[in-house]
């Protein structure tokens, strides 16, 4: 058994040992075989290239004979690209584009294979030309979508937006409406917009935002995007009515669409009932697209009922209705025009009536209404009688005194009346003009020189002298009673400097004071001298005000005494407690610096010096500025800055060697610097000349000078002389601004002679610049009252009461009192307690002036009296 056992063991081991055998010539047999393969694969792709190669040469060989051989073209590119051959690709899809249009899919294999080369270069204006190239073959959805993709990725240079949204614009153009693609350029383009607005705007846009985009697609001028930007906006802002009437003035002008146009009308009429301009222009527009005449009338009694906020819009609203009825009158036909009459006899009733009993006022005091139905009587229906009732009743109403009106009538009269009645309206005009009586006189002079005889020319010269001597003895008695106020204001101010000064000299002639009222005396006495506000600079005279010409010369005082700082008079003392042995110190410095001013002062020549205000606090180096700025004017001297504790306080005095320089220096006044205007004064000590005055207030009427007030302040000199000089001969033009040089919307022009001014105000007042309406009158300045003025010894701290107390924003804390009414000062006749003294008042005098110059002190026990007492 054992034997057999060994012999299968043996069987088993031989068996294994030939299949490991066989394993190994099959794995050998498997290399050997694999190698052959590479071999032969290799062998197989050279022979297949070397083929490839063989057929490019002969495809480049059969296009030079025939380049117009398309399917060869077609597959040259193939086999190039296959190969790799990228320059000899792009000559050969260069050269088959030039021969014919490629197709959708040779220009995406076209753009993507030059996209790919690209990518490292920043320039991509090749790969948007050839994009421009590719959309002008053929209609192709799949390559206007990949134009606008690639234009994103360049969305991040200047103008990179702009560029992206005028593609998919183009792209909606030619391929918005394909049936299968069509829908993927609008959702590409819907998302990017999407994603530009949620990295732009976190929340709706505001007014301002929206009105900037619809400027901006205005200039575009794409009217599907205005239309729809609009609506966006008045979705939002629906109870604006500027927006409203922008967008129905852009649809009016440039849409004129009917049913687009009208129900955008009755839509901001809903929205913005009260606003009259949409009413009127939805009445222009209903005419404008031939609405019938009961819808035009119903939309008018709609506006009537909507709750104007001004008397002046039902004016307005009657007007625009009135036009209506107008055009739509053939003046041969009776019933139109007695539908005319009717509403203007309407109009004014309801003037009358409804508007007045609301606003208490008519809102048309000219008869605007009444003028206009004049005019149709007198032109179109050849009746000057029913014109002449209307002109009576519309000088009844209080518009006989101006000059303006008188005039209209005889324009009326000398174009569709006769020479009688012209003569007539210009007599009583001269009667009963009171604003410009002088200008009626001339044009009724004018007149009998072409119209009258001798007998006339006298009777008109007779009348017109008359009158006007008249008005200038009302005028001179006007004059008189002013200037009788004036001086009574006068005495009453020097009454009350009088009565301070008494009041002053009395409190410094008293004795007995304690310690701690002497030291507050003087405190108070130098601030008589000082003024509490010692940092305020002086001020500068104010020139004319309604008819001058420095209105706004806000300036500083030219005395030089008023100046303080480096060279100025002495800065009140710091009252501080020092140790005594410090005290002569101070009285030898004190001593110094008065020398050193008084010696400088001595130096001063106010005949060779010029005062410079208005100049800006943050200048640097004033002194080396000035001086530079004014060597021109002559050689200088000295520049003496005013300085404050926290600066340079934007006014200094400039020294000339000669007087010579003064004048010329005075001719930059005005002038700009640092962007503020540099105001340039005589230097007058005004101790030595009190009433000197830099500027002269007028204050007499000056009739060649106009005054405009309401122009636009972006208005120039030369604009307002191109507006008045169709009126006469301009002498002067100023243009009133403020301190800082910015405008006021004020305005004087100096005529050559009293006729052009009168002129000019009937012409000019009322008109419209810039949508600006302005309003003219002849210069004529209010009288200066004294009492306006500080005087001159008067500091400007003064002008506070010392008693008020400031709180911690600088408004005066309560007035009311809280002390006892036994402890309140008594007043009227009764004497004043000042500084806990009893006074007692000295026979023969009154009021403040009573008080002895001894008193006896109140003490405690009698401020406890006092207090108990009932």
């Amino acid at each position: 058994m054992a034997a057999t056992g060994n012999a299968e063991e043996m069987q088993l081991q031989e068996t294994e040992e030939e299949a490991e055998m066989e394993r190994e010539m099959e794995s050998d047999e498997e290399e050997g075989m694999g190698i052959e393969n590479s071999d032969n694969d290799e062998d197989d792709s050279s022979e297949d290239e070397k083929e490839n190669e063989a057929e490019i040469q002969r495809l480049e060989e059969q296009l030079s004979i025939n380049a117009f051989d398309y399917n060869c073209h077609v597959d040259l590119i193939k086999l190039l690209r296959q190969e790799g051959e990228l320059p000899r690709l792009r000559k050969a899809r260069q050269k088959m584009s030039e021969l014919f249009p490629l197709t959708e899919e040779i220009w995406l294999d076209w753009l993507k294979d030059e996209i790919h080369l690209t990518e490292e270069e920043p320039n991509r204006e090749k790969i948007y030309e050839l994009f421009e190239r590719a959309v002008k073959d053929y209609i192709c959805p799949e390559i206007w979508l990949e134009y606008a993709q690639y234009s994103i990725g360049g969305m991040g240079q200047p103008g990179g937006i702009e560029k992206v949204r005028s593609i998919f614009e183009r792209a909606l153009t030619a391929v918005g409406l394909h049936m299968t693609k069509g829908a993927t350029v609008w959702e590409a383009y819907r998302e990017f917009e999407n994603a530009i607005l949620a990295t732009i705007a976190a929340e709706p846009p505001k007014l301002a935002e929206y009105q900037t985009y619809i400027d901006y697609e205005q200039k575009e001028g794409d009217p599907a995007r205005i239309q729809i930007i609009f609506e966006r906006a008045l979705a939002e802002n629906c109870l604006v009515p500027d927006m409203w009437a922008k967008y129905t003035k852009y649809l009016d002008r440039q849409l004129k669409i009917k049913d687009l146009v009208l129900s955008t009308h009755e839509r901001a009429v809903r929205n913005c009932p009260w606003t009259m301009g949409l009413w009127k222009n939805y009445l222009l527009a209903l005419e404008r697209h031939g609405a019938d005449h009961n819808t035009i009338s119903d939309v008018f009694e709609k506006a009537l009922n909507a709750g104007f906020i001004q008397a002046t819009d039902y004016v307005e609203i009657w007007q625009a209705y009135l036009d209506y009825l107008r055009r739509r009158v053939d003046f041969k036909s009776s019933r139109e025009l007695e539908e005319l009459r009717a509403a203007f006899t309407r109009s004014l009733d309801y003037m009358k009536q409804d508007v007045e009993e609301r606003f208490s006022e008519s809102g048309d005091p000219s008869c605007t209404i009444m003028q206009v139905w004049a005019k149709i009587e007198a032109l179109h229906c050849k009746n000057m009688q029913k014109a002449r009732e209307l002109w009576d009743s519309i000088m009844t109403k209080g518009n006989a005194k101006f000059a303006n009106m008188w005039l209209e009538y005889y324009n009326l009269e000398r174009s569709y009346g006769d020479a009688l009645h012209c003569r007539k309206a210009l007599h009583r005009a001269v009667q009963c003009t009171s604003d410009y009586p002088e200008h009626v006189c001339e044009v009724l002079l004018t007149f009998e020189r072409v119209e009258g005889s001798l007998e006339d020319w006298d009777a008109a010269v007779q009348k017109t002298e008359t009158r006007l001597n008249r008005v200038n003895e009302q005028r001179a008695k006007v004059a008189e009673k002013e200037a009788h106020l004036a001086r009574q204001e006068e005495e009453k101010t020097e009454q009350r400097r009088k009565a301070k000064a008494d009041k002053k000299n009395q409190k410094k002639g008293q004795k007995g004071t304690r310690p701690g009222e002497k030291r507050k005396a003087e405190e108070e006495d130098y601030e008589e001298e000082w003024g509490e506000e010692s940092e305020q600079p002086p001020k500068r005279p104010r020139g004319e005000g309604h008819g001058g010409f420095r209105e706004d010369g806000v300036g500083a005082d030219e005395s030089m005494d008023t100046e303080s700082g480096l060279f100025g008079r002495r800065a009140p003392p710091v009252r501080r407690q020092e140790p005594s042995g410090t005290k002569r110190g101070q009285h030898g410095a004190s001593t110094t610096v008065r020398k050193t001013q008084e010696d400088d002062q001595e130096q001063r020549k106010d005949d060779c010096s010029v005062f410079i205000s208005n100049l800006a606090f943050t200048m640097e180096d004033p002194e080396r500025r000035l001086k530079e700025l004014f060597e021109p004017c002559g050689p200088v001297q000295s520049v003496r800055a005013v300085y404050a504790p926290k600066g340079f306080r934007g006014y200094c005095y400039v020294q000339f060697e000669g007087k010579a320089s003064v004048t010329e220096a005075l001719k930059m006044d005005r002038q700009e610097v640092d962007g503020r205007p540099m105001f340039v004064s005589p230097c007058v000590d005004k101790t030595k000349n009190p009433d000197f005055k830099v500027f002269k207030y007028n204050t007499n009427l000056e009739k060649h000078k106009i005054f405009i007030s309401g122009l636009p302040f972006s208005c120039t000199k030369e604009q307002l002389e191109e507006l008045c000089k169709d009126h006469g001969t301009i002498k002067d033009i100023r243009l009133v601004t403020n301190r800082s040089g910015k405008p006021k919307g004020l305005a004087y022009v100096e005529f050559e002679d009293e006729a052009h001014a009168s002129q000019a105000v009937l012409k000019l007042d009322g008109t419209v610049l810039q949508e600006h309406t302005l309003s003219v009158a002849i210069s004529n300045p209010p009288r200066r009252n004294a009492a306006d003025k500080p005087a001159l010894s008067r500091p400007v701290g003064s002008m506070v009461p010392r008693n008020m107390v400031y709180g911690s924003r600088g408004k005066g804390r309560t007035q009311l009192s809280l002390l006892p009414r036994s402890l309140h000062r008594q007043t009227g006749s009764e004497s004043k307690a000042e500084n806990g003294t009893a006074p007692k008042p000295t026979d023969g005098t009154s009021g403040d002036t009573g008080f002895e110059a001894q008193a006896k002190p109140l003490s405690n026990s009698d401020f406890a009296k006092m207090l108990l007492k009932k």
